[in-house]
């Protein structure tokens, strides 16, 4: 399965925002198969934990406090070439830079609010998408 699957979470500000339907509206009409979904809420420790490659950036305590703001819908994803081909659904980070058509360009508000996060390589994917799901939570 290496290659084939990807992790996303919809982010507070996508939630808030009510876009969260369309969102996964698009994931699904690009090929993708939704294998575990969940709507939770992070707190900021929690959070943390799954930021902690970043602890040491400017950013972190931030991200971490906007990442627990609201709830999330996490998600891991099914798809050949599943985490370069969901990189470029979602587009740029900066939704000014962002690819017309994309969900950041669609739904972003900022490079913080950015509506979605994807994972960047295979082994990030399955170390968040181990941080999320329990096997018996994947189908």
């Amino acid at each position: 399965m290496a290659g084939n699957r990807t992790f996303t979470m919809v982010k507070p500000d996508a939630m808030e925002a009510g876009n969260a339907g369309a969102i996964i509206k698009m994931i699904q009409e690009a090929g993708f198969k939704i294998v575990a979904m969940k709507m939770t809420k992070l707190s900021e420790e929690r959070a943390g934990q799954f930021y902690a490659v970043h602890k040491e950036r400017p950013f972190y305590k931030d991200l971490t406090a906007y990442m627990s703001s609201g709830p999330i819908i996490a998600m891991i994803l099914e798809k050949n070439n599943a985490v370069e081909d969901f990189r470029k659904l979602i587009g740029a980070t900066n939704p000014a830079e962002a690819e017309e058509g994309t969900i950041r360009k669609l739904f972003a508000k900022s490079i913080e609010a950015n509506a979605i996060h994807g994972s960047d390589a295979d082994e990030t994917a399955a170390q968040e998408g181990n941080f999320f799901f329990a096997e018996t939570e994947r189908f």
